[in-house]
C-alpha cells in the first residue's frame, strides 16, 4: 500500500515538489545549504495543455529532475487530516491503531483508506496529559491514481505531502528559539492556521473566510469577514494555550498580502499576539525566481514552496 509521506531518506538533501491542480501544475525547486540559506532554484505554474499525464511529462522534460527527490502536494479535498488521542501501543503498530480510531471518522470503509501518521510532540514530562496524532487519511483508489499519474509521466515521485506540513516548513524559517508561533496563510479558498515551535507541527485549523469576502465591495461584508477572522484567530489561540501551555507564543505570521489588504493592522488591533507581516524574502533566496519578490505572488506559491523546504 502506498504511503502518505514515502521515505525520507535519499542521497539528495534538494527537493522538487509538483502540485496537480484542476487547470495547472505547479512546480517549486530548493536548494538547502547545512549553513545558508534556502534558495529557490525553479518556482512556476505550467497551464496544462493536453492530459495531465502530458502536461507533467513535458515538465519531466524541461525540469531534468534526476538526482533530485521529488514530492507531490495533496491539494484540500483529497485527504483529511484529524487530531486523535495517540494509542499506547508499540511503534510499529500505531498507524494500524491509528487506522482502527478512523472507522467512525470516515465516511467511506477504513479499509479503502491510505493512512499516515504525524505525531503531535508533548512536553518534557507528559504527565497528566493526553498524547495525540495527527491522522492523515486518503481513499486508496485517489492515491494510487496519484501514484500511477506520475509513474506514466516517468516522473520519479518519493513522497506525498500534504499543505499543512508544507505551511509548517515555511513557519519554522521565522520561529525564535524555544518559542512557538502562529502562521496565517489566506487564499481565495480559504484560510489556514497553524502552530508550530522547534520545526513541528502542533495544531492546525482552517477557515472558509477566503481574500474575496476580505475585500468585497460593501463595507459592511468587508467588517463582518473580518470580524469573524478575529474571533476564529481568538479561539484558535486560547485552545492552543489550554492544550498546549508549556509553549510561548512569540507572535502571529501573516503570510504576505498586497498593502490595500490592510489585514495585518486591523489583525494587531483585535488580537493580544503581536501580528507580523512576513516577506519570504527575509528567509529565502530566489535566484531562480526573481518574481517571487510580488507579495501577492508569494502567497499564491507559499504551499509549493513549503513543499519544497522538506528536510526531515
Amino acid at each position: 500500500m502506498p504511503s502518505l509521506f514515502g521515505s525520507q531518506q535519499g542521497d539528495s538533501a534538494d527537493w522538487l515538489a509538483v502540485a496537480v491542480h484542476a487547470d495547472r501544475i505547479d512546480v517549486a525547486r530548493m536548494e538547502l545549504s547545512p549553513t545558508g540559506r534556502p534558495a529557490v532554484r525553479v518556482c512556476e505554474s505550467s497551464p496544462k495543455k493536453g492530459s495531465d499525464v502530458e502536461t507533467l511529462a513535458r515538465l519531466r522534460k524541461s525540469l531534468k529532475p534526476r538526482g533530485v527527490r521529488c514530492a507531490s502536494l495533496l491539494l484540500a479535498g483529497q485527504y483529511q487530516m484529524q487530531l486523535v488521542e495517540a494509542p499506547t501501543v508499540p511503534a510499529d503498530e500505531v498507524k494500524q491503531a491509528v487506522r482502527w480510531k478512523l472507522k467512525d471518522l470516515l465516511d467511506y470503509p477504513v479499509d479503502a483508506a491510505t493512512v499516515d501518521v504525524i505525531p503531535v510532540p508533548s512536553d518534557a514530562t507528559g504527565v497528566g496529559r493526553a498524547q495525540y496524532v495527527y491522522a492523515v487519511s486518503a481513499r486508496n483508489e485517489n492515491i494510487g491514481a496519484h501514484m500511477r499519474l506520475f509513474h506514466a509521466a516517468r516522473f520519479p515521485l518519493e513522497a506525498i505531502d500534504v499543505p499543512e506540513m508544507a505551511q509548517r516548513n515555511i513557519a519554522r524559517l521565522f520561529e525564535e528559539p524555544n518559542r512557538g508561533v502562529a502562521m496565517l496563510v489566506v487564499d481565495e479558498h480559504g484560510g489556514m492556521l497553524t502552530f508550530t515551535s522547534g520545526g513541528r507541527l502542533y495544531l492546525s485549523r482552517h477557515t472558509d473566510i477566503n481574500l474575496a469576502q476580505l475585500t468585497a465591495p460593501s463595507a459592511e461584508l468587508r467588517e463582518q469577514a473580518r470580524e469573524r477572522l478575529v474571533l476564529e484567530l481568538q479561539r484558535s489561540i486560547d485552545h492552543f494555550d489550554r492544550q498546549f501551555g508549556f509553549i510561548t507564543l512569540s507572535r502571529l505570521l501573516l503570510a504576505p498580502l498586497p498593502p490595500h489588504y490592510d489585514l495585518q493592522p486591523y489583525l494587531a488591533e483585535h488580537l493580544y499576539l503581536p501580528v507580523q507581516a512576513i516577506d519570504l524574502v527575509d528567509a529565502i533566496d530566489f535566484p531562480g525566481a526573481p518574481e517571487l519578490r510580488d507579495p501577492q505572488l508569494q502567497t499564491a506559491r507559499l504551499h509549493i514552496l513549503g513543499a519544497a523546504l522538506r528536510s526531515d
